[in-house]
């Protein structure tokens, strides 16, 4: 099964959430409606920001858990290379 790790804010270099799903339109469909309640709802976390497709869920996990000790600082910097606007990635998941 594929996994997804992404990373979802609430503005630009505002507040980060990583995670990982095996469905990422859906799974980020849940954030921007605030299905969910915990961390993304309580920051407003809806924007997706980056993502990163991995063949085994099993390696997007090992992916998120690294990526969850990283600087904060780095994230940032892993975000802009890919996405310097900060623009939101969930309309291009179609």
């Amino acid at each position: 099964m594929a996994g997804y790790v992404y990373i979802v804010t609430n503005h630009k270099h505002g507040t980060l959430y990583i995670g990982v799903t095996s469905d990422l339109s859906g799974r980020i469909y849940e954030h921007r409606e605030g299905m969910t309640p915990g961390f993304t709802s309580r920051y407003g976390c809806t924007r997706l920001v980056w993502y990163e497709e991995h063949e085994r869920i099993i390696d997007a996990i090992q992916r998120e858990k690294s990526l969850k000790r990283w600087l904060r600082q780095w994230k940032i910097e892993l975000i802009e290379s890919i996405n310097p606007g900060w623009d939101d990635l969930y309309p291009r998941l179609w």
